[in-house]
């Protein structure tokens, strides 16, 4: 036959045979090693951490522990490549790390990757072997597929079983989107190929920022290192900000995973894409070939989903509560994000209650933005969040009769502090809004100097686990200043300030770019003392959340800066009387549980917890079917009620925005 893949389906007793026309070339890939500037560049990366960094990170036995688990995790998060043999062979030099540090010398992580590369080879020219094999599709057996806690195979058989049981779960699930078994085989022979030609590009200067930005990372996860060309693309794919449909990524064992979408961007108004679903492949335009992605660097994605506006990417996701990690594949059009789409907005939410109708305002802010360059040239029309939200304020109360306020900050990620610090002025007569403490322990408080108040009346800020840096500022600062309420979810917790240092500063080599490094340099301080690091901002009336502190913002990170607190500020408070919130929580609760929104809010939260606690999936395809079958129609009858609810109501709750406005009028 021409076609270099030749398959054969037999069908004996429940077992099914596929003959692939094996190719008897072994793949191998090229060994990495260090560059004459890496040991100069690598000791200078321990001495920036120890001497400049907010923490001053001790060089010692614990932080070499730390970097070589971290390293070990970052390439093998689903211990499905390194063998327990590799990982005592490790070990031998685990406090060694250290002294590596302070001498410059990197083979040893060097020789770590090429042992991680060599095994990625077999596995691979293992997988090949293996789909010549039979396949029991009807086992009792099932897959761990959260292998967080998993231990390395302990020799080769327990190595192969574990792979067979990964190769027979990938076919399971790629046959579960109605493919057939030719097609399925095919995908997985792509998979791997593509996944050896993503590993065969990988160069010395690639490992060598994949483990130094590790040794960074430990320092806490807003620390970076980047490669001469990362730091040249920092602000593009290096932020993780996917230019062209706006979103940002994380790594998640083997899968890249969504961890939000940018407010007003492609993926937002596609409403196909949300938080902590799973990208496994994705195409070009609507016909081109889905590359798999599973166990690529994301960095390597990002360059994938990239693209000119106006094209179109495909990408093959799982749902965040999808069952048996079942796909779908979803067709985004490319486009800038441009400052327009994330300018705040304004509108007027009207409410009747006791025959009575007022008007509330709602000002929405996805990000807190500053033209700084506009500002500079003494441009009169430079765009900044304070300017807008003075406009949209005036618009709103003066021209549209709002008696009340709803700032909106969820998902809102930061920004300009010198924002934060002029948009809360526009709500408190003056003073302190935030203190900032350096690495010398010298504390500073950026302060609202304009004694004007550009709104005295009620304000609400609503916040969710996405609101962070600057909205966790702003937000705290009105709760401390007992200016207004706080309602939604726990924020992020990112309470950090950062600073690029540029390494050719240090170290002079003729010729020769070093690259980057970004590092904390100091904390964020509420007015009342306590940090908005690690336990962010905790709102007045909290709403249940789907993502969970454990998993998402600072405490994710066992290297994150820890709260604490400082001495509180000298500030006035806006109001000497409290809000009453035991009685506003006690009409909130009871509206929530007459709610169906409330209920559904539940559902999705008990959903999501149940297909993340899954640690077991099942390797009988029958029963595979049958398990996400029994979901989709779950699912499906769950949107059909829905449905019947909105249209009974005649109106698209905001659960969320609603209740905001509910709070209002019971707290003002």
């Amino acid at each position: 036959m021409k076609n270099s893949l030749f398959i054969l389906a037999v069908f004996l007793l429940g077992f099914q045979q596929f003959l692939i026309a094996n190719d008897s070339t072994k793949v191998q890939l090229k060994s990495v090693q260090a560059e004459p500037q890496h040991p100069m560049v690598y000791q200078l990366a321990g001495q920036i951490l120890n001497s400049y960094h907010y923490r001053k990170l001790a060089i010692d036995d614990r932080l070499s522990e730390n970097l070589l688990n971290e390293y070990l995790k970052n390439l093998d998060p689903s211990k499905v490549y390194f063998l327990k043999q590799d990982i005592e062979s490790f070990n031998s030099f685990k406090h060694d790390l250290d002294d590596d540090i302070m001498q410059g010398k990197v083979d040893r992580l060097f020789t770590i990757y090429n042992v991680y590369q060599d095994r990625v080879a077999e596995r691979i020219n293992f997988t090949k072997e293996l789909l010549n094999t039979a396949f029991n599709l009807y086992t009792n057996d099932s897959f761990l597929t959260d292998r967080e806690f998993a231990a390395w195979p302990e020799n080769y058989h327990e190595y192969d079983e574990l792979w067979k049981k990964k190769i027979l779960l990938e076919i399971i699930q790629i046959k579960s989107g109605g493919k057939d078994l030719k097609v399925c085989l095919d995908d997985l022979i792509k998979r791997y190929n593509n996944l050896f030609k993503q590993m065969s590009k990988s160069k010395n200067e690639d490992v060598f920022s994949y483990f130094t930005n590790t040794l960074a990372e430990i320092a806490d996860p807003h620390t970076n290192y980047f490669s001469p060309r990362m730091a040249e693309d920092f602000n593009t794919s290096m932020s993780l900000s996917l230019e062209g449909i706006g979103a940002t990524l994380q790594t998640e064992n083997e899968y890249t995973k969504i961890r939000d979408v940018v407010k007003g961007g492609p993926a937002d108004r596609s409403k196909l894409v949300h938080a902590n679903d799973k990208i496994v492949a994705v195409g070009q335009g609507k016909e081109g070939e889905m590359v798999n992605i599973l166990d690529w660097r994301i960095d390597d994605v990002v360059s994938l989903i990239r693209g000119k506006k106006g094209t179109v990417v495909r990408l093959e996701i799982i749902p965040g509560d999808a069952a048996n990690n079942k796909t779908k594949i979803i067709e985004i059009t490319r486009d800038k994000i441009v400052l327009e789409d994330q300018s705040a907005k304004g509108w007027i939410k009207q409410i009747t209650q006791n025959g009575k109708t007022s008007k509330v305002g709602i000002i929405a802010l996805p990000t807190f933005y500053l033209d700084f360059a506009g500002m500079q040239k003494g441009d009169p029309n430079y765009k900044s969040t304070t300017k807008d939200v003075k406009r949209i304020l005036k618009q709103l109360t003066q021209d549209s009769g709002a008696t009340s306020i709803i700032i909106d900050l969820r998902n809102n990620g930061g920004g300009s502090l010198q924002e934060a610090v002029e948009l809360t002025g526009l709500f408190i007569k003056s003073g302190p809004v935030v203190q900032v403490r350096d690495a010398m322990g010298e504390i500073n408080a950026e302060a609202d100097r304009d004694d004007k108040i550009y709104w005295n009346g009620p304000l609400t800020v609503l916040v969710n686990r996405f609101s962070a840096s600057a909205s966790e500022i702003f937000a705290a600062a009105i709760q401390d200043y007992h200016r207004g309420l706080i309602l939604g979810e726990k924020t992020y917790g990112k309470g950090t300030v950062q600073n690029m240092l540029d390494l050719n500063q240090f170290l002079m080599v003729e010729g020769t770019k070093l690259g980057q490094m970004k590092i904390t340099i100091a904390k964020f301080y509420r007015i009342s003392g306590g940090s908005t690091q690690h336990k962010g901002v905790i709102p007045d009336i909290e709403f249940p959340s789907v993502f969970a502190s454990k998993e998402y913002g600072e405490e994710a990170s066992e290297f994150a800066l820890p709260y604490d607190e400082i001495k509180a500020a000298n500030y006035s408070l806006f109001q000497e009387k409290a809000f009453p919130i035991a009685s506003i929580k006690a009409a909130h609760d009871k509206r929530m549980k007459a709610a169906d929104e409330y209920r559904y809010l539940l559902e999705d939260i008990a959903n999501f917890n149940q297909a993340k606690n899954k640690k077991y999936t099942t390797l009988n395809e029958q029963l595979f079917k049958s398990q996400s079958d029994s979901e989709e129609q779950k699912k499906k009858a769950r949107e059909e009620e829905r449905k019947k609810v909105k249209e009974a109501s005649k109106m698209e709750p905001n659960l969320i925005l609603d209740e905001a406005v509910q709070i209002l009028h019971d707290a003002f």
